[in-house]
């Protein structure tokens, strides 16, 4: 089963700053900032292979409810997000390549340069960046051996 969406929640002071690293950090693997609601609070980036908006930048200042209908959960902009691990998949190495590039040049954490990862797969390549919240964001590139 594919996933059809997923992404993050942001502490409301670095939303802007991290939504603006997300866009510099996924061009290479060809997403593009494509819809934003609550007056910028939520963004969504498109997959432009795809044509879908599949990752979800959201500030905790936008707070929405979780299931519509359903009433507004307490204000959490206070409470920090705890990191998590996302991995993009890259259509070659040199694109994996040029993720870790764009996303260390745009103020990411190098936090495992490009390379094969044997312990994940003789053909797994990937790199490795903590964006502006700390999250652990992945390119990976694992043709079939």
């Amino acid at each position: 089963m594919t996933i059809a969406h997923t992404g993050i929640k942001t502490p409301a002071d670095k939303h802007a700053a991290i939504v603006e690293w997300y866009t510099a950090a996924l061009a290479p693997l060809g997403y593009i900032k494509a819809v934003d609601f609550l007056d910028g609070l939520v963004v969504g980036f498109l997959d432009t292979a795809t044509q879908n908006v599949d990752w979800w930048v959201t500030s905790a200042a936008a707070n929405p409810p979780t299931n519509p209908g359903q009433a507004q959960a307490p204000d959490s902009e206070d409470v920090a997000p705890l990191p998590t691990h996302t991995a993009f998949a890259a259509k070659d190495r040199a694109t994996v390549d040029a993720f870790h590039q764009a996303a260390v040049a745009a103020g990411g954490k190098d936090n495992g340069p490009p390379g094969v990862r044997a312990h994940s797969g003789p053909n797994y390549y990937a790199a490795y960046v903590l964006d502006p919240a700390g999250n652990n964001i992945e390119a990976v590139y694992n043709p079939p051996a």
